[in-house]
């Protein structure tokens, strides 16, 4: 008899229905000589503070190093401590009854380290000792699932894997638990939580918002040219920009009296423009943000609902790049595209072209090949998977489209004395841009067409003026350009040779940005503004303190992330790594602890209801530490949150601001003053408004 143990009950029904392991019993299904069951995530995790005989938050219990780490059933929080999941206490005590009649198991949990470390935890929380081997695919199709059975690879061949995931796992929990504990102790209020890759990510974030919001606006000036010739209307713009607009407007002038521009340089050149490769999940991630406004969570679950319905392959993949021997089946796939009315018209291009090999590179696949879809062509999907299959679908089109063709021209006038300049496109053959009919990339300057143009050739100046410009201050992160920014982290590195080093080096993995950005928001650490991530104050405060700290040192975290990939390849040692995590957090949590956070930054306001204690004031509410009291206030009323400052001023002076862009309960908007009256009780005072004309 063998067990199977598959990462999620869809999982293990597609196996165990292709195995003949048909007869339902309660968590797992039996037949044919196989039992097959499932984990539910994350089983087993490592132990808390509590588990170790240690009180939280106790400057003298830190640093925490536990020897060894323990391992515990999951746990939920339930009033102020954590207790065992039911659900999973349940489930692990099927998976031991299992495994106990069985003679050797095969691990189908999802084939990365994280699925392997589901694995590994629950075989070593179970003591279990019985040989395993590895289900290791890339697709959940029929055809895929046989192949690997018949292909099963030994299990020590992961170790690699599972000492990465391990190692992940151990740093997380070394930093994220002692430095958020001590943070927490030095601010002296509320919970504060710090991580090895949240903290990073949120100093990302609060760098760009300060630089923004800091930068000082300049204006320049540029006199534009209007010409006509053949036809065919086109500007050019002078080479020279002013910050002083008179001395624009004296150019202008001369211009205008000499009337002609005349050509004074031509320069032709052919530009190839290879396709994109296939789609790793960052990239769709970024795709999915910027042309369908999803957030990176929102597209990694989009993506694993179309792999657990056998439409995709396996999402959580760090590589643009199919092997070798994958090559044979892509023609497969593209001929499956016919009947798929979204995709046709893109297939019919490409009936009849040889196919660009470029995506082919066996070196650069990592545990999973670039995005795919399957041989199964979808019907009944909902608009947002139809979205997401259909991005992956035309990319693989794409990216087995020739090079687009182009002829830049680069053009240069004079009149007057003064240099101006323009540039032209001419699509020669649009190769891949003509699948996605987009011939500019959405970032890029539109460029005009031209004319035959020769030097010497003198063009009439139809109009002339001068155009005001100012110059951009860095842009607020979307989620497009943060995941870029975590996927290219080694590029934050000061030092040239570490930049060299981390060059395709980020912090996080294509499987876990997403969850790290969905944890800033949990945490209120950060909010959208429209498409733009901005930190709240709680995050803002949390950077003040932690910006000049190693915790939040982006090249370091993208260091250890190199190393866990040397883990992975078996070319560097988790023991050592595990170390270093120690000294680590002990430099980390000892930092924390020998500061405070600058309270300047919250005003010291008393109770109004009581007239005696300092308000305790948090990200998501204002209170008095006096419970007799009992005096609180949400800061998030009708859907907008309340800063310190309409605080200080509801608490000091008895109302607010204006505040604008309030939710009632019925959807409407409105905008109002909150009041306060002397025994703390406040109310809404409505903005007065202009009885409007008959």
């Amino acid at each position: 008899m063998k067990a199977i143990i598959a990462e999620k009950p869809s999982v293990a029904r597609e196996i165990a229905s292709l195995l003949g392991a048909t007869e339902k019993q309660d968590g797992y299904l039996t037949g044919n000589g196989y039992e097959v069951t499932w984990a539910l995530g994350h089983l087993v995790t490592l132990a808390m503070p509590e588990d170790y005989g240690v009180q939280g938050f106790q400057r003298e219990a830190l640093p925490i190093l536990p020897d060894p780490f323990l391992l515990t059933v999951r746990k939920i929080k339930k009033d102020k401590s954590h207790v065992p999941d039911s659900g999973a206490l349940k489930q692990l005590k099927i998976i031991e009854q299992v495994i106990g009649r069985c003679d050797s198991i095969i691990v189908a949990t999802d084939a990365g380290r994280e699925g392997e470390l589901i694995f590994r935890y629950i075989y070593e929380y179970l003591n279990c000792r019985k040989p395993f081997e590895r289900l290791w695919i890339s697709s959940l199709t029929e055809k895929a699932i046989k192949q690997g059975l018949d292909n099963l690879k030994a299990g020590s061949d992961f170790d690699g894997l599972y000492r990465a995931g391990q190692g992940r796992s151990r740093a997380d929990w070394l930093v994220g638990i002692n430095a958020s504990q001590a943070l927490s102790i030095s601010a002296g209020r509320g919970v504060y939580s710090l991580g090895r890759v949240q903290t990073p990510t949120l100093a990302l974030i609060c760098k760009r918002y300060v630089e923004n919001k800091d930068f000082t606006v300049k204006k320049y000036f540029h006199v534009q040219l209007e010409h006509r010739k053949d036809f065919v209307d086109f500007k050019s713009l002078s080479k020279t920009k002013w910050d002083d607009k008179k001395l624009a407007d004296d150019t202008l002038k001369s211009v205008q009296r000499a009337g002609i521009a005349t050509v004074t340089a031509v320069a032709n050149k052919t530009v190839s423009e290879q396709p994109p490769l296939l789609f790793d999940l960052t990239g769709l991630q970024k795709e999915a943000n910027k042309r369908a406004f999803y957030t990176a969570e929102e597209t990694l679950n989009i993506a694993q609902s179309l792999y657990e319905k056998k439409f995709i392959t396996y999402p959580r993949t760090g590589s643009k790049y199919i092997p070798e021997d994958m090559w044979a089946e892509i023609p497969v796939l593209v001929r499956a595209l016919e009947t798929r009315i979204s995709c046709k018209e893109a297939v019919e291009k490409l009936k009849w072209i040889r196919f660009n090999k470029r995506i082919v590179n066996d070196v650069k696949v990592t545990d999973h090949h670039g995005l795919l879809i399957t041989e199964k062509i979808p019907s009944g999907l909902s608009t947002n998977e139809n979205v997401i299959y259909d991005m992956i679908a035309h990319r693989l089109l794409e990216a087995l489209s020739p090079a687009c063709s182009k002829e830049i021209t680069d053009i240069g006038l004079q009149a007057s004395h003064y240099d101006f300049t323009l540039k032209g496109c001419k699509i020669l053959e649009a190769g891949w841009r003509g699948i996605r009919k987009n011939f500019t990339d959405d970032d890029s300057e539109p460029v005009q067409e031209l004319p035959e143009l020769e030097v010497g050739d003198e063009l009439k100046i139809k109009e002339a003026s001068v155009l005001e410009k100012k110059t951009k201050p860095p842009g607020l992160y979307t989620e497009t350009s943060l995941l870029s920014a975590m996927e290219n982290a080694g590029k934050e590195v000061d030092n040239e040779d570490g930049r060299k080093a981390l060059k395709d080096i980020g912090i996080g993995t294509p499987a876990t940005r997403a969850s790290i950005i969905e944890t800033l928001f949990k945490r209120d650490y950060i909010r959208r503004e429209k498409k733009s991530l901005v930190p709240t104050d709680k995050g803002l405060q949390v950077y003040g303190v932690v910006k000049d700290k190693r915790i939040s040192d982006v090249g370091m975290t993208a260091e250890w992330e190199m190393v866990l990939q040397k883990i992975e390849n078996n070319e560097a040692d988790a023991t050592v790594f595990l170390k270093d995590m120690e000294a680590y957090a002990t430099s980390v949590t000892r930092e924390l602890l020998d500061m405070n956070i600058v309270k300047e930054n919250q005003p010291g306001l008393t109770c109004p209801k009581c007239k005696s204690h300092q308000l305790l004031i948090w990200n998501k509410i204002v209170k008095c530490p006096d419970e007799a009291c009992g005096w609180i206030q949400f800061r998030n009323v009708c859907g907008v949150q309340l800063s310190l400052s309409d605080i200080e001023n509801l608490v000091r002076n008895g109302k607010t601001n204006l505040i604008k862009g309030m939710k009632s309960k019925s959807g409407r908007k409105f905008n109002a003053y909150i009041t306060m009256n002397d025994k703390g009780e406040t109310t809404f005072e409505f903005e007065n408004k202009k009885p409007k004309r008959k």
